[in-house]
């Protein structure tokens, strides 16, 4: 396929770099998504950024069921080209594309059936608020199968080394959202202003175009890889397979969303305007660690690849590339929030309490991004290894604990609203010194690939750095 990287040869930085670029701009795009819809969403006020906030629980938590085959995808399939195993790659693209349509339309259903429980589980208080985030919800449901697909065609190219094909893809997904966004919103010419429900659409109908890119680009590709036709001759062990390497991974994507959830309805406890500056808070954090998820998917390619073909040392050389990228990221994202987040978040909402309270969130949170973008990085190299038991349970366990210190420390009479954002903070610091220690331990002792075939220290090979 054309744009594909052989991650197993040349120097290591050159194709992580050339690999990572589109991941992390993919990334980007993702983000841009949600963004531009805070910004459009914003001009009808805190209430509609409160009710897509809400209702955008619930698109975040599809993530977890969507990770069991994604997370798969990209390991075996990165692992089986590096291993040059056709017949498995096809296998294990087949059956992650079959598990992600079934897990779609059981999780469509669930979304429809349970609207109203689903959203009286935040007890917003404020009707209005309540109708728009189960309308948003019902029109996100129906366009969830695209919603589910399109991270997978993503992963299945990435781990196959084309990242720029994706880039692209969701490159023209995105200019759909931007002309749809103000049109649906607040309405053009003979449109009427639909509010929340045009936000819905627009996202709906950017996803459609998105998969349709994904499929288009398939059947014309003369890559042997997609010769597959879904649901003939189902595979149950490759499920199995996909479904034992996905499992810790969505556990963990689905316990943070419920985690969040409840930290939501603390939040909620604040009012509306507390909703909406954790809504466009996250988006704009996002712009942090969805580019180190960027460079972690790269890893994770390269680290498969290396895997499959023997090459221990190299993975250990490209983990030492990474990691220092991200060091530099997530210093660099620090400053920004630290310093800047009060300019950075009037761009979204104009009113002068959310700004002051959004300038204290990103504040508090830009003291973790370093801490959170070496966790994501280091996560992502155990991935490629198809070890994703170990930073699964620390994220679990460490992301959990933000609900009783918030509880404690959001009390009026300590630090009120800004105790939510501080147990946020801690945890993810503490998450990162965790997992890198692990990680360190783990290769200092020779035991990260399960048996001994490396030294403990990083080899050095300047033609191949």
């Amino acid at each position: 396929m054309k744009g594909r990287i052989d991650l197993t040869q040349g120097k290591i930085t050159e194709k992580l770099v050339k690999l990572s670029l589109p991941i992390m701009a993919t990334s980007f795009i993702q983000m841009a998504y949600n963004m531009i819809d805070m910004i459009w969403v914003g001009k009808a006020g805190s209430s509609a950024v409160a009710a897509v906030g809400t209702a955008g629980f619930f698109t975040w938590l599809a993530m977890a069921f969507i990770t069991i085959s994604k997370v798969g995808a990209e390991v075996k399939v990165a692992q089986s080209m590096g291993q040059h195993d056709v017949d498995e790659t096809k296998l294990y693209i087949k059956s992650a594309i079959e598990i992600n349509i079934i897990l779609s339309i059981l999780y469509t259903i669930f979304l429809i059936m349970f609207k109203d429980q689903l959203i009286g589980f935040f007890r917003l208080g404020d009707e209005n608020v309540i109708s728009m985030s189960k309308e948003y919800l019902v029109i996100v449901a129906f366009g969830m199968i695209f919603y589910f697909i399109n991270p997978v065609f993503t992963a299945i190219f990435n781990g196959m080394g084309n990242s720029k094909t994706p880039f692209l893809i969701n490159t023209i997904g995105l200019l759909t959202n931007i002309v749809l966004d103000p049109i649906l919103i607040l309405g053009l010419g003979k449109i009427p202003s639909m509010g929340v429900a045009g936000a819905a659409i627009a996202t709906v109908v950017a996803q459609i175009v998105v998969t349709s890119c994904f499929m288009l680009k398939i059947l014309k590709s003369k890559e042997i890889y997609f010769k597959i036709i879904p649901f003939k001759d189902i595979k149950l062990n490759y499920y199995k397979i996909l479904y034992n390497l996905g499992i810790p991974v969505a556990l963990q994507s689905g316990l943070f969303t419920l985690f969040s959830m409840t930290l939501g309805v603390v939040v909620a406890s604040f009012g509306p305007v507390a909703v909406a500056v954790q809504k466009v808070g996250s988006q704009i954090e996002s712009i942090s660690w969805m580019s180190a998820e960027g460079i972690a998917a790269a890893l994770s390619s390269f680290v498969g690849q290396n895997y499959g073909s023997k090459d221990y040392d190299r993975i250990q050389r490209g983990c030492k590339i990474t990691l220092l990228i991200a060091i530099i990221m997530g210093t660099i994202n620090t400053i920004l929030l630290v310093f800047l987040g009060k300019y950075i978040f009037s761009i979204f909402i104009n009113e002068g309490e959310a700004i002051l309270k959004g300038a204290d969130y990103l504040k508090i949170l830009g003291y973790s991004q370093l801490f959170m973008c070496i966790e994501i990085v280091i996560a992502g190299a155990f991935r490629g290894l198809g070890k994703t038991l170990i930073p699964s349970l620390v994220s679990i366990i460490l992301t959990g604990s933000r609900i009783p210190l918030a509880y404690l420390i959001s009390n009026p009479s300590i630090l009120g609203l800004n105790g939510v954002w501080w147990s946020i903070s801690i945890s993810s610091i503490l998450k990162g010194i965790l997992l890198l220690s692990i990680f360190i331990i783990l290769i200092r002792t020779q035991k990260l690939y399960g048996f001994p075939k490396l030294k403990p220290n990083f080899v050095e090979d300047e033609n191949n750095i």
